[in-house]
């Protein structure tokens, strides 16, 4: 397990996916946790997933989370959490920006044309824009603190369409984000890096028409595989040679040797290349 003592962290999206795995796992390694979400209790969303069990599950790990309720729509908000942040722990040293909302009736490549407008601003405002708005409030606090790692959780949509043009435009504008905030923070020694995990046995996941979605899940990845990857870049001090780019949660798994919950190495590409 990476050492990350006396680091601290803000995970966005920890309810519940693989925000909560990246927060569990960055808590097992020994990091003080800021989890955000809006699920403050268990039966509070229709998924499971909350506040309080994330930070029940890190404490069981030997971990420790501090739970914030955080509307990441709201800028001001988003804005109390860093200052907050600040207050308590007088450094920030990780980032990682998980939080997204996928509409509850999106279906694999429905045409764009049939759905409602409000898609969009569910995906690229919670995906796209409040990554933007946690890096903005996150820089300052990083670079007082000598440095940090930022950490996009992105994916293939990058590159290829999946589910729906807003999804994939949400995704490569936050490869960018990734690409042109690590080329301004590196003289700050603040490392910016995107993750495109594979398929991952989310909450969500363990609901949905596997017929449908064309994928039953074998081979899949954990909700913490990625978050190993969190940690182990976290505790790279070479990870500045990472900065501005995007790695799958295997490529980084084989790079730095760990291997998903079970043991296991899930079936996800080696790389972001075609």
């Amino acid at each position: 397990m990476p050492e990350l003592d006396g680091r601290v962290a803000v995970v966005t999206g920890a309810t519940r996916g693989i925000g909560r795995g990246c927060a569990l796992e960055l808590a097992l390694a020994g990091a003080s946790v800021y989890a955000l979400g809006r699920t403050r209790s268990e039966g509070d969303h229709a998924l499971p997933g909350s506040l309080e069990s994330t930070c029940r599950e890190a404490e069981d790990l030997g971990g420790s989370a501090i739970g914030v309720e955080c509307d990441l729509r709201r800028d001001d908000e988003v804005a109390a959490v860093f200052e907050q942040v600040r207050a308590e722990r007088g450094r920030l040293d990780i980032l990682v920006n998980c939080a997204f909302l996928l509409p509850d009736l999106i279906e694999p490549n429905l045409p764009f044309w049939e759905t409602p407008l409000s898609w969009w601003d569910d995906m690229i405002d919670v995906g796209t824009r409040s990554a933007y708005v946690a890096l903005h409030a996150a820089a300052p606090l990083m670079i007082a603190s000598g440095g940090g790692l930022a950490v996009n959780i992105s994916s293939a949509g990058a590159r290829d369409f999946h589910l729906h043009l807003a999804y994939s435009v949400g995704k490569c504008a936050l490869d960018r984000i990734t690409r042109d905030a690590a080329m301004q923070l590196e003289p700050e020694r603040v490392a910016v890096v995107s993750i495109w995990p594979y398929f991952v046995r989310t909450e969500r996941m363990a609901r949905v028409d596997a017929e449908a979605w064309d994928h039953d899940m074998k081979g899949a990845e954990s909700q913490r595989f990625s978050g190993r990857g969190v940690a182990a870049l976290a505790a790279d001090p070479s990870v500045m040679r990472r900065s501005g780019r995007a790695f799958t949660s295997r490529e980084l798994a084989e790079a730095y040797g760990f291997s998903d919950l079970d043991g296991e190495m899930p079936d996800g590409p080696s790389s972001t290349a075609p």
